[in-house]
């Protein structure tokens, strides 16, 4: 069956049907990403976006959420459009939960 990955729009093959024979049940996963993807309201995600999500876990041993000012890492955790921060989707990942403010890149799929 053919899906739109909730996350970054593109369109991919789903085989819910037959789960073992499904692009998801052949990425490895880590107990992390299996946690964080329960608390996202995502259905059905792309291999591309189950390889990026999956790699966060490994990212934020490096870049972990900031707790100070000077620990924000522009690129990682935000950049900048005019004069404003904007949060990344790892930013948002590394809070742990949905703030439900319909941020721009929601790491856990709401949208209002």
């Amino acid at each position: 069956m053919e899906k739109r990955c909730k996350r970054c729009e593109l369109t991919f093959e789903c085989v819910s049907e037959n789960i073992s024979d499904c692009h998801c049940n052949t990425i490895p996963l880590s107990e992390t990403t299996l946690q964080y993807l329960k608390k996202t309201t995502y259905d059905c995600l792309c291999p591309t976006c189950l390889v990026e999500i999956e790699k966060y876990s490994e990212l934020k041993k490096t870049y972990p959420f900031p707790s100070n000012p000077h620990e924000f890492v522009e690129g990682i955790h935000y950049y900048i459009e005019g004069r404003y921060w904007v949060f990344t989707n790892f930013y948002h990942y590394l809070k742990g939960c949905c703030c439900k403010n319909n941020c721009r890149h929601c790491a856990y799929g709401y949208c209002n």
